[in-house]
């Protein structure tokens, strides 16, 4: 090592190895940048005092090592500044007060906080709510997401394809422009307004008619020869109202003196829709998903094979596709871009859905199949066979056959006793084999309870959202359809599911129902999941023969437009 490397930041190398568990340089940043780090470097800040600087190393390292940075967080922070600052001051916090049990150098740097969440994807869910964050320290530095997602792990790595055929990820582009701060009116300039300055999709008719839409004018000297378009920022404006669907409240359980999150223990208070007051109740329904761990008998856990299902939905996702109106994408869809501008100026603030993506060939499917086990599943078909087990039959031959056709599965069941008890215990979680104890599991569930399915559709889309890890989601709903709990009933439940099942459709999941063995009609089901959203039939072999068909439209459902008040 020379000498100018030992006076300079490259000391920390080692420290910053040590720290983040793998190989990181550090260098200097730029005059006048904060602390912050691509992946594969630290940099800290070039006119700071080495005891400063090593204290944003041990900042920046604690993320990297509490995989704070993954990617598939790190994409959620994308051109929102607010809500990156509010997760630096979460995580940073987090990371530092694990580092600290086992780096006394890391201890000494309190006081920086209490930690406040147990898990990143706590940290971004409340980063994006409203809650009251305080500041993180200066010497916290930034996230730079745009420069995270961008690296490609050095000089000497292996080139990708988007590199050999020079793709562009447009919103990669202009994350670094978001990060900057907000714009000189205040307000931060929309995402997809944004995309249309720059020159890539650089479409002056297109421009002409955003707007008159918007009610912007052009102005002198924009439409001079080679210069980029320019699109004045725009206030979102902000759905006031019972309307507007509340974000779930995180529980923190403690159990055995343990928080829940080492317990295996979660939990949210949901939303309810009040179709009678048509708004929403928010923090109304306590939904708790819990790890199904009672001993039990594997001797006579089984599995009905179905060799017409495995072929059936060894098709899913096997031929070319576009799926319109995602949040991410190849492309946009002009269809839908037109109809956020007309929400635009109409008050809303809609998602901003205006992507088409082709699917692709390789299976990318996470599945949660939820099982209802509330009291009226003891019904029973003309042959005497309770709805329950052909519900439980069903459950235990999907989640085996979709494993070995390599999709991710969960398996829970559900029912609930009022809104203060919403139970989903977990069978099978997406990280556990369906094996022997899965499938004993399954087998000792009895039906008990009730069936608030509104706030079992929320919780269990929560569970896909957070943990299924792929782009494509299917909430596979085994039930008789019938809601019903305390207060919950008729048009109110009705109502409330179906709520339930847009919101689902809102966050890019699909949702198929299927009735086995009940007198559920089909106008019924038709008016909870929607006219793709379910199937009924006296057996599944009766479904067997159609289930690449159920499959594939209950993802195309995801791209259909959705009336306007809905």
């Amino acid at each position: 090592m020379t000498s100018s490397a030992a006076e300079g930041p490259e000391r920390f190398h080692l420290l910053a190895t040590f720290l983040a568990g793998r190989s990181v340089a550090v260098a200097a940043a730029p005059a006048g940048r904060a602390a912050h780090t691509d992946g594969d470097t630290v940099f800290v800040s070039a006119d700071r005092s080495p005891a400063h600087q090593r204290s944003e190393v041990l900042a920046q390292c604690a993320l990297l090592r509490a995989g704070s940075l993954d990617p598939r967080l790190v994409k959620g922070l994308r051109g929102r500044p607010r809500v990156a600052r509010r997760y630096l001051a979460l995580e940073g916090r987090r990371g530092l007060t694990a580092l600290a049990h086992g780096v006394p150098l890391a201890a000494a740097l309190g006081p920086y906080g209490e930690s406040r969440t147990a898990t990143p994807d706590e940290s971004l869910a409340l980063a994006g709510g409203k809650a009251a964050i305080a500041d993180p320290p200066e010497w916290f530095g930034v996230i730079e997401p745009a420069r995270l997602l961008r690296s490609r792990g050095g000089p000497s790595a292996r080139a990708t394809d988007e590199d050999l055929r020079l793709e562009f990820d447009l919103l990669d582009q202009l994350g670094a422009e978001d990060e900057e701060g907000d714009n000189p009116e205040g307000h931060r300039t929309g995402r997809i307004l944004k995309l249309f300055e720059n020159p890539l999709v650089n479409s002056e008719k297109l421009a002409d008619l955003l707007r008159k839409l918007l009610g912007t004018s052009r102005a002198p000297g924009d439409s001079d020869a080679g210069a980029r378009m320019r699109v004045r920022a725009v206030r979102r404006g902000r759905m006031a109202g019972g309307d507007t669907r509340p974000l779930p409240t995180e529980i923190a359980f403690v159990v055995a003196g343990k928080p829940g999150a080492v317990t295996g223990v979660g939990g949210a208070w949901y939303p309810e829709w009040d179709v009678h007051d048509n708004r929403y109740r928010p923090d109304w329904c306590r939904v708790v998903d819990f790890p199904l761990t009672a001993a039990a008998d594997t001797s006579a856990a089984g599995i009905p094979h179905d060799d017409v299902l495995r072929r059936r939905l060894a098709r899913v996702g096997l031929g070319p596709e576009v799926l319109r109106r995602r949040p991410d994408g190849d492309e946009l869809d002009i269809d839908a871009l037109l109809d956020l501008v007309v929400d635009v100026r109409s008050g809303y603030s809609p998602a901003e859905n205006v992507y088409a993506e082709s699917r692709k060939l390789a299976r990318n499917l996470g599945v949660l199949i939820l099982l209802d086990v509330s009291g009226s599943a003891t019904d029973t078909d003309p042959d005497g066979l309770a709805v329950h087990e052909h519900h439980r039959r069903a459950a235990a031959t999907f989640a085996a056959t979709l494993e070995d056709l390599g999709d991710r599965v969960a398996v829970h069941a559900f029912r609930s006793d009022s809104r203060h008890a919403v139970h989903l215990p977990a069978i099978k979680t997406f990280d556990q084999r369906f094996g022997a104890i899965e499938r004993a599991r399954l087998e000792q569930l009895r039906p008990a309870g009730y069936t608030r399915l509104g706030a079992g559709i929320r919780g269990a889309g929560r569970i896909l959202e957070t943990r299924a890890g792929t782009p494509y989601r299917l909430l596979l709903v085994l039930s008789d359809a019938l809601p019903y709990d305390h207060g919950y009933e008729g048009r109110y439940a009705e109502a409330d599911t179906r709520k339930a099942v847009d919101e689902l459709h809102a966050a890019g999941i699909a949702c198929l129902c299927l009735s086995l063995g009940s007198a559920t009609t089909p106008d019924t089901l038709g008016r909870l999941f929607g006219p793709a959203g379910y199937a009924n039939a006296a057996t599944l072999s009766g479904l067997s023969p159609h289930m690449d068909e159920l499959f594939s439209a209950a993802l195309r459902a995801l791209s259909a437009p959705k009336p306007r008040g809905r």
